[in-house]
């Protein structure tokens, strides 16, 4: 067997299963399919301010295009994973890819803000193909502790274009107008097709577990009945919607509150990620070293010390733009940190249900980080603290979620190792 190559004979109970050699894909081409969807999401926030006078309606009717566009990659993912585990990762990916093309074109096309919020819908159900099979493909092709490093370099790397996306969306917006980011995204999202259709091989091939469609979707209660996976997507889901209250917030809060221009949000967003690169980066280099569990403890515990700063800041002094992102940039690490390793372990949790592992799992983390942009908009009072609320009960939930998954493991391992079990 070549060294890019590995035997899949995982099983949930431990018996073997057929060795099938896998090809390993390249990192970059997992990096291009995963980005798409979160750069599709980050490139048209900074036009929604400006979204209320295009279409004559208010600003909780236009935050709707990034709220509907997270529950419909929360929803699709429930169905892209159990997908990918009956037909292959392939397929289905090319297939998401290409209805990603066919929102994003309607998107650039709209003259209503309900045609822009369908658009925005289909492009996200297309979008999440790449961040569902990335993972599950990661995991066809890596163990537990690799796939933790796999994942923290994949969100290092991929990192980049929704980095960059506020920052060239503002300025697309300011030079050319809104419509000028979805044709973007557009032609980026048709560069990936290609490149995915000559580089992506097929990584799953025991197909046995599913057998139709109600097959495929048996695995949902088996893993939700797992304390261990519930724990670690609970960890997943509100780191999430940490992020995702604050993405929702300091647009508003930049723009209309603050009074500051578009691409200025763009510029502070990009220090926010760049501090999410890097904990990606250590997660990288630090997951096989040190274990996947010690990489969310410490990720979880500076989430809570960055919502605990940032409500001190909001709480004593008038908000500025660096007081808004400088405390979310220690969030921003600890995400980093513990977002791979937390995901790595719960799509690991059934290695037999990898691939719906990782569509349960992103289902509920787009789901819980939706409503929070909802909880978000709807308590909206001309001040930050419904964001700092929003994110400071995340942040505990998240925390919570890690310890019901510890503690669950290691009261199974405590079972496994007492005279009774033997």
């Amino acid at each position: 067997m070549s060294a890019g190559a590995r035997t899949s004979s995982d099983s949930s109970d431990g018996t073997a299963r057929p060795s099938v050699a896998v090809r390993r894909p390249s990192l970059g081409i997992l990096i291009a399919v995963t980005a798409l969807g979160p750069m599709a999401l980050n490139i048209f926030i900074p036009s929604m301010p400006g979204m209320v006078a295009v279409f004559g309606t208010d600003y909780g009717t236009i935050q709707l295009t990034l709220t509907l566009y997270l529950f419909g990659v929360a929803i699709a993912q429930l169905f892209m994973g159990p997908l990918s585990d009956r037909f292959g990762r392939r397929p289905v990916l090319l297939a998401g890819i290409g209805l990603f093309l066919l929102g994003s074109l309607g998107a650039a096309l709209a003259q209503s803000i309900e045609t822009l919020i369908a658009a925005r819908i289909v492009q996200a159900v297309g979008g999440c193909a790449g961040l569902v099979l990335g993972r599950a493909i990661v995991r066809d092709t890596h163990g537990r502790e690799e796939s933790a490093s796999m994942i923290g370099y994949i969100t290092m790397a991929m990192v980049v274009a929704p980095m960059l996306s506020p920052l060239l969306g503002g300025y697309l917006d300011h030079w050319f107008g809104w419509r000028s980011t979805f044709f973007t995204v557009l032609a980026v999202g048709a560069v990936v097709l290609g490149l995915a259709w000559l580089l992506l091989h097929e990584t799953h091939h025991d197909r046995s577990i599913s057998n139709g469609p109600l097959a495929m979707l048996q695995g949902f209660p088996i893993l939700l009945r797992n304390a261990a996976f519930t724990g670690y997507v609970l960890n997943v889901s509100f780191t999430t919607a940490v992020f995702f209250a604050f993405l929702a917030g300091a647009p508003y809060i930049m723009v209309e509150i603050m009074d500051r221009p578009t691409n200025e949000y763009g510029l502070y967003f990009m220090f926010m990620a760049t501090s999410y690169m890097a904990g990606n980066f250590l997660s990288g280099r630090l997951s096989t070293r040190i274990g996947a569990d010690r990489m969310i403890l410490t990720g979880s515990l500076l989430a809570l010390a960055s919502v605990g700063l940032l409500a001190g800041v909001a709480l004593t002094t008038e908000m500025t733009p660096l007081l808004l992102f400088a405390p979310v940039m220690l969030g921003g690490l600890g995400n980093g940190l513990s977002l791979p390793s937390a995901t790595a372990s719960a799509i690991s949790i059934r290695p037999d249900l990898a691939g719906t592992a990782s569509g349960l799992t992103g289902f509920l983390q787009m789901m819980v980080g939706a409503l929070a942009t909802l909880l978000v908009g709807r308590l909206q009072d001309d001040t930050v603290f419904p964001m700092v609320a929003v994110m400071t009960s995340g942040a505990i939930i998240a925390f919570l979620g890690y310890g019901l998954a510890r503690a669950t493991l290691a009261s199974r391992a405590a079972a496994a190792a007492s005279p009774a079990a033997d």
